[in-house]
């Protein structure tokens, strides 16, 4: 229940827990060998997490002791606010993990539950519900596992509900063969994890900014603090520009070009801000049209989200942080990074290895310290104690402005239909949707694919649809289908009114309590049914003349007339009588649906709708109407 609470008021933060498979019945043993895996743990990921830019919160580890049926274990919880890629990063992590280290088996939640279900949900089998998915999807051995019900002859549990943790685990390490989640569903999820680690590389982007010289200074000490002053700005009140009125820390007086690392994330949501400096503060901005333009506007941004983190922080300016040597995983964390080559072989007191030894330890201190308190130092005490140790030099830093890296293109923010068009057929994993000319395209898909539709299982739970991307094509048994109707007419007298029955003798029939032989109920239900087919009959004569009658496209028999010709020639009373059979002619329904979907389709107008909604998720994409738009461009203004 307590959980459940956290997730109603917590949003976009997932939660990874790392349980060991194997029984240890001495607590303190326990306690040991899980903190000896989080120095092993994050030894082996510093390589990937040391440079990495964060949306809010880092990946974190630390120790749980048992609390209920939850056994000991070791985890964390990371607040990725809008950069989902960092919720996907690190289910990416936490596989590696599980694949490394094979005594471990991990789970992974976030605010919506179960997501990785959600994220294969096309793929699920029947039997796996809300209601009993809980604690029984684990990573195991870098695989995807799903703890299934009770087989004949196993000795898998079979609940009601959910399993318990404790019960799960045991489970995962007796039948892991068993519980080896499908191909298609691990496939689903690998698709979003697909290209890491190569990918990180590709959500990050460097642009030129102008700005403050301590703001170039921090930004090369702390490259990470470019998410907090971003945040910062993005998130900004009235009350917090209060503060920007007039700078106290980063004033506008001493300026310097710099390259700034984004996420792309943090950029899109810094370069798409319209904002326009208070007069007061001493920031302007040259017109659009300056080459620096860009550089100008973005270094503001980030000059007032430096501002808004300093005027924010709760702690005294010359507040430092706890050193990483103060904590017993240090020692073994450092043992790790060097038989992992963290290092790179550079010497004690190198250049190199020092700059290497500032990130593993702020790396240490985001992975270990801050999670263990709440007492830790926001990003505007960290700023401010940067500000007071950091000698900032200005004439370096005029020189590297000669050097700076080139910036790179932006052009990915503009998004073009097909492009987008393809992002979505991406997500839900269908393949790319080639272009047909409509001599090519087979409207006889639009039919089967809705008969197959109309045949599918429906419930309170929704309707089933008959296409899957790993499935073999729906069929349609016209039989059974046609022998289920009538059995649905015939026997129920429920499914009849009373006026639908030639005589009360046939009523009491339906009615009796004596029990009817196959051999009685045949005629009947063929009575009942030629009794329903010649009131349907004289429906559709008296519905034929009617808009309803000639609003559906007839099947064409021999001998019949045109309806058209036979308007023309009333004063034959044969030629009227043949156009009379021609209004009772069978409707052609494969050609009513095809054309009123086609309408549908056509007046959406490119936009979502019911038709392309309904036909592609069935697994049918119309092509565009270029008909409609050869003629509308036609038209004389």
């Amino acid at each position: 229940m307590e959980k459940q609470k956290k997730m109603m008021v917590v949003d976009d933060f997932v939660e990874y827990r790392l349980f060991p498979v194997s029984d240890e019945p001495d607590p303190a043993k326990l306690k040991r060998i899980l903190h000896q895996y989080i120095e092993e743990i994050l030894a082996r990921l510093a390589p990937l997490l040391a440079d990495y830019i964060w949306q809010n919160q880092a990946f974190n580890l630390k120790y749980k002791s048992k609390k209920g049926d939850v056994p000991a274990h070791i985890g964390g919880i990371t607040h990725f606010g809008d950069n989902i890629e960092d919720e996907w990063f690190i289910v990416y992590l936490i596989q590696q993990i599980t694949k490394d280290f094979p005594e471990l088996a991990a789970r992974v939640e976030d605010n919506d539950g179960e997501f990785l279900l959600i994220e294969a949900a096309d793929f699920l089998p029947k039997w796996l519900k809300p209601e009993n998915s809980s604690n029984r999807v684990f990573f195991h051995h870098g695989k995807l596992c799903i703890v299934p019900l009770q087989q004949d002859g196993g000795d898998l549990p079979d609940p009601a509900s959910s399993i318990d943790l404790s019960q799960a685990l045991r489970l995962l390490c007796a039948h892991p063969e068993a519980c080896t989640a499908t191909a298609s569903i691990a496939n689903a999820i690998k698709r979003r994890i697909k290209g890491y680690p190569e990918s990180i590389k590709d959500s990050f982007h460097r642009a030129h900014c102008l700005v403050p010289a301590e703001i170039a200074a921090i930004l090369t000490e702390r490259p990470q603090l470019v998410s907090a002053a971003v945040q910062a700005f993005y998130l900004r009140d009235p009350i917090d520009l209060k503060a920007c009125r007039t700078f106290h820390h980063f004033k506008p007086e001493r300026l310097v070009f710099t390259s700034v690392t984004f996420t792309k994330c943090l950029y899109a949501q810094l370069s798409q801000q319209r904002f326009h400096p208070d007069k007061r503060s001493g920031y302007t901005l040259p017109a659009r049209s300056h080459p620096k333009y860009k550089a100008h506007e973005l270094g503001m941004k980030l000059a007032h989200g430096f501002e808004i983190l300093c005027s924010k922080c709760a702690g005294s300016p010359g507040s430092a942080t706890k050193h990483p040597s103060q904590s017993p995983l240090w020692t073994g964390f450092l043992n790790n990074l060097k038989k992992n080559d963290f290092f790179k072989g550079g010497m004690e007191g190198s250049a190199q290895y020092c700059e290497l030894m500032k990130k593993a330890e702020m790396y240490f201190q985001q992975s270990v310290f801050k999670p263990d308190s709440s007492a830790n130092l926001s990003p505007g005490d960290e700023v401010l104690g940067l500000l007071s140790s950091l000698k900032v030099n200005m004439e370096e830093l005029k020189k590297e402005e000669a050097h700076l890296p080139p910036e790179e293109d932006d052009s990915w923010m503009d998004l073009s239909p097909e492009k987008l068009e393809q992002i979505l057929q991406n997500a839900v994993g269908l393949k790319e949707v080639t272009t047909e000319s409509e001599e090519q395209y087979n409207l006889s898909e639009v039919t089967d694919s809705m008969k197959a539709f109309i045949s599918k299982v429906s419930s309170h739970e929704g309707a089933e649809l008959p296409w899957n991307p790993a499935e073999a094509p729906v069929t349609f048994d016209v039989d059974s289908f046609t022998s289920a109707l009538e059995r649905i007419l015939g026997p129920n007298p429920e499914e009849l009114d009373s006026d639908d029955l030639e005589s009360e003798e046939d009523f009491e029939l339906l009615n009796s309590d004596e029990d009817l032989d196959d051999d009685q109920a045949t005629p009947l239900n063929a009575e009942a049914l030629q009794s329903l087919h010649s009131y349907m009959d004289v429906m559709d004569r008296e519905l034929a003349h009617t808009n309803i009658g000639k609003s559906f496209t007839k099947k064409t028999n021999v001998g019949a007339v045109h309806p058209k010709t036979a308007k023309a020639n009333e004063s034959n009373s044969e030629e009227a009588v043949n156009a009379d059979e021609s209004d009772l002619a069978p409707v052609d329904l494969d050609l009513n649906l095809v054309t009123n979907i086609l309408e549908s389709f056509s007046s959406q107008s490119g936009l979502a709708g019911p038709a392309s909604n309904l036909l592609q998720s069935m697994g049918v994409h119309l092509p565009d109407n270029t008909d409609q738009e050869t003629a509308d461009t036609s038209l004389p203004c």
